[in-house]
């Protein structure tokens, strides 16, 4: 092939490849992923062994692109908010890179191919994971965002739903144990992301969005992250003293919990620049660790307990 043919080759590629990963930015992969462990989380600890592996396929398929659908409409919703935000000023549709129709035809393509792929298991998973759907790209990023700083407490809800719909996607039904996983997620996300909000306090008012650290102030916001963080230490000790785990996961919960106790101790009476950042960072391997420990914990419960 001649250089100039190989020049314009990458150059008409270029274009397409841009194009892609505007289409995967709007569906918050990172995000996605860590939504689909703790819905894998649910699936196994649904039952002994290992989960039936159409549930966990159609399962995991059918959420991941319920929550892409949840994570593109956000992008639609913001987009003029995002804008004027540093974090997000970047984004496709902020941007511009990306029309609006298109977006939208995109979200409602993955929320309906999703859709479906949970109505083959069950309908409950399929109405729970559309509500949560609804909870988060309606309900949250449209009224509960602009309109009290307790948006993230209320509208936390929608994304511990994962754990519940990976429960019910393999059993049909609804399960206390579940919504214990749900308590779980639903007691981290505050201080999670209030540690972002007081990192991005001045985003935040300069788009006009009443997160905590702009209506209440920062050192507020702290006292409630480390509020949260024990809440949270409470709720970790619920699955075991319920016997849905064991010893394994007790230790495991109680080290976490306790490294995000330190960190919100730090940031509330010993800050320095960038611990807010590190506060943030900490509660997403926090998380993550937790549903493994979880997982670790219900495969090796019959060895040990």
């Amino acid at each position: 092939m001649a250089k100039s043919e190989l020049l314009h080759t990458r150059r008409a590629r270029t274009p397409a490849v841009a194009l892609w990963r505007d289409y995967l930015t709007m569906t918050k992969p990172k995000v996605v992923a860590m939504l689909l462990l703790t819905a894998l989380v649910g699936m196994c600890l649904a039952v002994q062994g290992i989960p039936p592996a159409d549930a966990v396929i159609l399962g995991l398929a059918g959420i991941g692109l319920q929550s892409a659908a949840a994570a593109a409409f956000n992008h639609v919703l913001d987009r003029r908010f995002d804008a004027q935000m540093a974090r997000t000023y970047h984004r496709p549709l902020a941007k511009g890179r990306i029309e609006t129709w298109k977006a939208v035809v995109f979200a409602t393509s993955l929320m309906l191919i999703g859709f479906a792929l949970l109505l083959m298991l069950n309908a409950l998973t399929a109405w729970l994971t559309m509500a949560s759907l609804v909870g988060y790209a309606l309900i949250y990023t449209v009224w509960l965002k602009h309109a009290t700083p307790q948006n993230i407490v209320i509208g936390g809800l929608a994304g511990a739903a994962p754990p519940l719909l990976g429960w019910t996607a393999v059993t049909g039904q609804l399960d206390p144990h579940a919504f214990l996983l749900v308590m779980l997620v639903f007691a981290w996300t505050p201080p999670h992301f209030w540690a972002l909000a007081i990192h991005r306090r001045d985003d935040y008012a300069k788009a006009g969005i009443p997160m905590l650290p702009v209506t209440h102030g920062i050192e507020y916001t702290k006292t409630m992250v480390l509020l949260y963080t024990l809440i949270l230490f409470a709720v970790g000790l619920l699955p075991w003293l319920t016997g849905m785990s064991g010893w394994l996961y007790l230790v495991g919960s109680s080290v976490l919990n306790l490294g995000f106790i330190a960190y919100a101790l730090k940031l509330k009476f010993a800050d320095s620049e960038g611990h807010a950042w590190a506060t943030f960072k900490y509660s997403i391997w926090h998380l993550l660790a937790l549903f493994v420990v979880l997982l670790a914990d219900h495969w090796l419960l019959p060895l040990y307990g």
